[in-house]
């Protein structure tokens, strides 16, 4: 996940990282936030998870959060540790170590390294509880499995040129549903029943990124008072086009 964020050879600036509740750890958290980006994960089992204070005591302006509050974070710590910390996070940044050789440098089978605990009092004290951002991500890949949905979503081709047809093709797909989606949420708040009633708060809940309304496999119209002209496409198929 880090080395994607910093060599993805593109030009977008990445603030934030989505990952799903495998993608969480205390030196996860506190080696983007040196680097610049905020990890932001699901967290399983929320009710069971402990947030550490930022200060010891101080019970009052967390007065609900009490139940879940464990110890303060030690910060003399994290400012001891300061140049290890910003050390191993620039040769990350620079490329002249690798993430996985520096994270398996600080497992928990390492869990007395001074840098070690001071890296995970960093990212203890980054901890976020985050879904929202989580769930557009999801929606999105939901969005593009029921659009790709031949062959189980799979570019099942080894050649580059189909790889970017099928790619480019799915592209087109995900703009226009959004599109259209968009032109016929655009077309019920036009109406004046739906324009009062809607709160700023639903108009923030509204999302293009729905399906329901589409049939992936084409629409067929059935008409019980007409007939297939099965004898016409019978004798064309027998006699040819130039009988019909």
């Amino acid at each position: 996940m880090i080395e994607g964020v910093l060599r993805h050879d593109t030009e977008m600036d990445v603030q934030k990282q989505y990952v799903d509740t495998h993608g969480q750890s205390e030196v996860g958290f506190a080696f983007c936030h040196l680097l610049g980006f905020a990890l932001l994960p699901r967290l399983k089992n929320l009710r069971n998870q402990r947030l550490y204070r930022p200060q010891k005591g101080e019970p009052e302006p967390y007065a609900n959060l009490q139940p879940i509050l464990t110890r303060s974070i030690n910060w003399d710590l994290i400012q001891q540790q300061y140049d290890e910390l910003i050390k191993y996070a620039t040769a990350l940044r620079l490329g002249t170590a690798d993430a996985e050789s520096i994270l398996r440098r600080f497992t928990r089978a390492n869990v007395q390294h001074p840098t070690y605990k001071a890296l995970c009092e960093l990212g203890e004290a980054l901890r976020r509880e985050i879904h929202e951002g989580l769930q557009v991500i999801e929606n999105w890949n939901r969005a593009n499995a029921f659009i790709l949905y031949g062959k189980g979503g799979k570019f099942a081709s080894n050649r580059l040129e189909d790889q970017e047809g099928l790619m480019l093709s799915l592209h087109l797909l995900q703009v226009s549903l959004v599109y259209v989606s968009t032109l016929m949420i655009q077309q019920v708040l036009a109406e004046p029943e739906w324009r009062g009633r809607l709160t700023a708060v639903d108009l923030r809940a509204l999302s293009p990124l729905k399906w329901p309304h589409v049939n992936p496999y084409g629409t067929f119209t059935l008409n019980m008072q007409e007939r297939i002209p099965l004898e016409q496409a019978a004798t064309l198929a027998k006699f040819g086009p130039s009988l019909g």
